[in-house]
């Protein structure tokens, strides 16, 4: 059995540690008394936003693939990125995790490990351009909300949200204007057209609005809050759980979520976000990677 294939049985087994690890933190009586208490239109559409944000997360790694002048059709992109996100978000760490699996794949159809470094590094400027586009939005569109929010003065918070969108600008006029790589120390990086650094920009903040919009839909069945406040504590407990690099970023976005928005109900609706967004994905990923190696690897036999 060659170091490739055992790797591919350690992933899976690996997944399958995750799944059980994160669901003992709760007890199966937690989950479903969390679950029926949101209405089942609720329970949907949170499922329908959390497909919705995965399926931007696909098109991050056909952007990259072509940022890294490797373009493969849209079904094996989708195939890397969910596997490798699915896995990666529960798994800690996500860039060396997930980069670890989409090397598995991509090396498979012709990619170099440098090729998949550079692919990886792309996909997380386009979380944080994301993270930034709607950040910057949130805040400047309720100002009043976010001071509440963060305990910051209004000026602090409007200057804060334009900070935000003139970072963007700059990436887009460096995608515009750069094409000689940019050096730093001993990198360089090779900035990518303006074309896909606007697809970067639009997909990620897409990705993060769709996540914020499956968590609006949880605490809406507990709590009246606004889908922009809703936006903006994500925004800050996602980075928080970047920062920790905790595995789903478990314990650090409830803690944050619920510390921001204190609102009976919210410890609830976080758990069953928790469940739509990591655990359906995270079972779903497993099955997938398990199914996908058996038959690329069958393949791999068949053409030696």
């Amino acid at each position: 059995m060659s170091w490739s294939a055992w790797l591919g049985l350690v992933a899976v087994l690996l997944a399958g540690f995750l799944l059980y690890r994160t669901l003992s933190g709760y007890s199966l009586g937690q989950l479903a008394d969390s679950i029926s208490t949101i209405p089942i239109w609720r329970l949907g559409a949170a499922l329908g936003f959390a497909a919705a944000s995965y399926a931007c997360l696909t098109v991050f790694d056909y952007l990259a693939l072509r940022y890294v002048k490797h373009p493969l059709p849209y079904p094996k992109a989708a195939l890397t990125s969910f596997s490798a996100l699915s896995l990666g978000h529960s798994i800690g760490f996500s860039g060396l995790s997930s980069g670890a699996i989409r090397y598995r794949f991509y090396s498979r159809w012709g990619l170099s490990i440098g090729e998949v470094a550079k692919l990886v590094l792309f996909c997380g400027t386009t979380v944080a351009l994301g993270m930034i586009a709607l950040g910057g939005i949130a805040l400047l569109l309720e100002s009043e909300a976010a001071t509440e929010l963060t305990g910051f003065g209004r000026a602090s918070v409007v200057a804060l949200g334009a900070a935000c969108l003139a970072s963007l600008a700059i990436y887009l006029a460096l995608a515009a204007w750069v094409r000689k790589p940019l050096k730093f120390r001993k990198w360089e990086i090779e900035m990518p057209s303006l074309r896909l650094a606007l697809a970067q920009v639009g997909i990620g903040a897409a990705n993060f609005a769709c996540v914020a919009a499956c968590l609006h839909q949880t605490i809406s069945a507990f709590a009246e809050v606004p889908y922009v406040t809703v936006a903006a504590a994500f925004i800050i407990a996602n980075t928080a759980a970047l920062l920790a690099h905790v595995p789903g970023g478990l314990g650090v976005i409830e803690a944050v979520v619920v510390h921001l928005i204190s609102q009976d109900g919210v410890i609830a609706a976080v758990l069953v976000f928790r469940f739509v967004y990591f655990l359906v994905p995270l079972a779903v990923g497993a099955v997938t990677f398990g199914i996908a190696e058996l038959v690329l690897r069958r393949k791999a036999a068949s053409a030696s």
